[in-house]
């Protein structure tokens, strides 16, 4: 199944584990150019994290997470109050 989601920038997810972060810029590898998006915890130090732009869209893994409620790995949240 193609996955046509784009990563939206300065937005709040929430990780199917129930954190939330905002991203903040695409990025490129410099090894090999793949996209990379750079987003940053909303929760403890803020700490900032990278993952591939094809990971952070990816469907939960329901074999290994069967309890997921989310479909994706990272949903925009339209109603985020911290």
């Amino acid at each position: 199944m193609e996955n046509n989601r784009s990563v939206q920038l300065h937005r709040i997810y929430r990780h199917f584990k129930g954190k939330y972060y905002a991203t903040l810029a695409l990025i490129v590898n410099a090894e090999n150019d793949e996209p990379m998006e750079l987003y940053k915890a909303l929760y403890g130090e803020g700490k900032l994290y990278v993952r591939t732009v094809n990971n952070f869209l990816t469907e939960v893994d329901k074999i290994k997470y069967p309890t997921a409620k989310q479909f994706y790995r990272f949903e925009v949240v339209e109603d985020f109050e911290k």
